[in-house]
């Protein structure tokens, strides 16, 4: 009867996550610890060494249970580890290892879970019962980049993926330029030159983006640097400033998603499909895919959260004296009246709700209490490095320029 229940137990506590995670992380051993006789600490001549992946309908108790240890022994390390490594968060596409006796029976003796590139769990049940969390030795390299918009590649994410490198890359700039740069009207010509950390783990498995050291985007023959710089190293305060030390930021955003299109613009006599009739526009609609998060442009405070008639799902914000801001038809909204919200803070998600034909965000910009066109808007910059930081930060970029300079755009 106690044996049965063991079986029920498993049947019922162990079973796995069905998420599907990206194939990218189904990495069991590198091409260097496959070279090595050590893997995470054991000798692997001491084992014979099985790769496999969590699949639909897995559970840690099954997969032990098909590498020859009995549901009572199973039993036994789940509870032993219960506190430090919970079974029931195994994630189906995961890889992991198991390390088995070097006989006959090849029985489990060790479990090592990978819930991705950079962290692994070892259970060991050899001989006593253990399981402890570990994090690879991450290398950051130096890494330069370069490319050119064109006609068949008219957008940063495509030339990026054309020459191979991470999407997280494209989002980075983004951000860096997210006040300086037009990104839903790049030009054919519109060039960029950027050095960045790269990571890896096993010296040769990819695992992100670090810090983009400096960057240049030339957007219709304006050129536009960026340097990042600690100005407070006590807090590890940095942020990116220009070749003559004003701040890449300006007060707003240029746009509340951090990529997309432009599909409608800011148009008093606008010919309105859905209503069949002329009619004022006073937004700017983004478009995107249902469920793109929507960012506020500005810090302030969130004066409007509701459905109401053609609007659908909006959030309204207050962000001084002068400016507001308005975000329409929404999926859901993330922010209640009352709340303050910094920029960049995501405040929803794009929808379909209200009088719309398509999904999108329509953003809306007073001045004074009138709605403007925010994209003629001249919006002052943020403040410049302070005078006593600038003769430092003038050297420090002198040769971080130089070396963007060198680098040759295709």
């Amino acid at each position: 009867m106690k044996y049965f229940s063991f079986l029920l137990l498993f049947c019922c506590l162990v079973s796995c996550k069905n998420e599907i995670e990206n194939a990218d992380e189904a990495i069991l051993l590198s091409a260097k610890a496959s070279e090595s006789s050590k893997l995470f600490g054991f000798d692997l001549d001491d084992y014979v060494v099985i790769q496999d992946t969590i699949r639909s309908g897995d559970s840690f108790g099954e997969i032990l249970y098909k590498n020859h240890v009995e549901y009572p022994e199973v039993y036994s390390i789940v509870e032993a580890i219960k506190d430090t490594f919970n079974v029931r968060m195994l994630k189906v596409g995961k890889p992991y290892t198991i390390l088995a006796s070097k006989d006959s029976l090849k029985k489990a003796q060790v479990f090592i879970y990978h819930p991705n590139k950079i962290e692994y769990t070892v259970v060991n049940f050899k001989d006593s019962i253990s399981a402890n969390s570990y994090r690879k030795e991450i290398k950051t390299v130096i890494k330069k980049a370069s490319g050119r918009i064109t006609e068949e590649l008219p957008s940063l994410s495509e030339v990026m993926e054309s020459k191979g490198l991470n999407y997280m890359l494209v989002l980075n700039m983004a951000d860096i330029y997210a006040w300086t740069v037009d990104f839903f009207h790049l030009q054919r010509g519109d060039s960029f030159k950027v050095i960045y950390e790269e990571q890896y783990v096993d010296d040769t498995v990819r695992v992100g983006i670090g810090k983009i050291k400096s960057a240049y985007f030339e957007h219709k023959n304006t050129p536009f640097y960026a340097f990042n710089y600690v100005t407070d190293s006590t807090k590890n305060i940095s942020d990116y400033y220009d070749e003559t030390a004003n701040s890449l930021r300006r007060q707003f955003l240029k746009a509340p998603l951090k990529y997309g299109r432009i599909s409608s613009r800011y148009n008093l006599k606008r010919f309105i499909r859905y209503y069949g009739k002329v009619k004022a526009h006073r937004g700017t609609d983004f478009a995107a895919a249902i469920g793109t998060p929507i960012m506020s442009t500005a810090n302030g405070t969130v004066i409007e959260s509701r459905y109401r008639g053609g609007n659908g799902n909006y959030v309204k914000i207050k962000h001084n004296s002068v400016y507001s801001t308005q975000y329409l038809h929404m999926k859901k909204r993330n922010v209640k009246v009352g709340d303050y919200v910094k920029q960049g803070d995501v405040i929803g998600w794009v929808g379909m709700t209200g009088n719309t034909s398509g999904p999108h965000v329509c953003y809306r910009f007073w001045k004074n209490g009138v709605q403007v066109d925010p994209l003629k808007e001249k919006l002052p910059s943020a403040e410049p490095i302070k005078p006593e930081l600038k003769e430092a930060y003038l050297n420090f970029i002198s040769a971080a320029k130089q070396e963007l300079d060198g680098i040759n755009t295709p």
